[in-house]
């Protein structure tokens, strides 16, 4: 069994969504370009991938390739790539890791939050940094069912920088596989190993039945531990509004 045929089941709402997530694309293109789209390959993201695709909508899409990604990842970004996707493809400063590896050693991230964020922050923090530069806006997959910690995630928010899209905050996961079911979209294969959060090899496990949907990220933290800083803003303002305002 596939990860489509397992998860696809569309909430009773899903057309008002799918509607309501478009008129949010078409807005951001219009006021907060130029744009980006943030894309770890996962489902979510392929999801906002081809959506921009299909609504021939005027953003970039970035991946960051840490250098410790899954090869079922890696071939994913190849087989998008060989198919005419627009990927840039953000990877860390090589003097940066090498200095890290060798100061602590390649699975470092297993020894000390510490060092686990300090892995983050170079392979994935700079990076983006680098991917967001001159952007004025960004688009992610989160949704608020992924985590407690994502639950009050809106879908436009503001950190005095940049404005952050989240067009699929209120999708559910048989939402987001109903989706790629419907337009066959391309997904990591990981997905159907019961991997629901794909991040880097040795930081991601698959989880079991009727375990968190992010317990397979760091599973060896504390539940509050379990972000990168990707998505961690110190002082965001939300704009709260119906999605399909214009």
């Amino acid at each position: 069994m596939n990860a489509v045929s397992l998860h696809a089941s569309p909430s009773a709402d899903f057309s008002e969504k799918l509607a309501a997530t478009e008129k949010l694309l078409e807005r951001a293109v219009r006021e907060f370009a130029p744009l980006t789209q943030a894309s770890s390959l996962g489902a979510e993201d392929m999801v906002v991938t081809g959506l921009l695709r299909r609504l021939a909508l005027p953003s970039a899409i970035f991946v960051l390739d840490t250098g410790r990604l899954h090869p079922e990842t890696l071939a994913l970004l190849g087989q998008l790539t060989d198919d005419g996707y627009p990927i840039d493809v953000y990877r860390p400063d090589s003097e940066a890791v090498a200095a890290f590896v060798a100061a602590h050693g390649e699975d470092a991230m297993y020894d000390s939050i510490e060092l686990r964020k300090t892995c983050c922050h170079i392979r994935k923090m700079e990076p983006l940094e680098r991917a967001l530069a001159g952007k004025r806006g960004w688009i992610t997959g989160l949704r608020r069912e992924q985590s407690g910690a994502r639950a009050q995630i809106e879908p436009i928010e503001h950190d005095g920088i940049r404005t952050k899209i989240n067009p699929l905050a209120d999708w559910t996961w048989g939402d987001v596989w109903h989706y790629i079911g419907l337009h066959q979209l391309p997904y990591n294969r990981l997905h159907d190993q019961f991997y629901p959060s794909i991040g880097c090899a040795p930081c991601t496990r698959a989880i079991a039945l009727g375990e968190d949907f992010r317990a397979g990220r760091w599973w060896w933290e504390q539940e509050g531990a379990k972000e990168c800083g990707l998505h961690v803003a110190a002082h965001t303002v939300v704009e709260i509004h119906a999605v399909n305002e214009t």
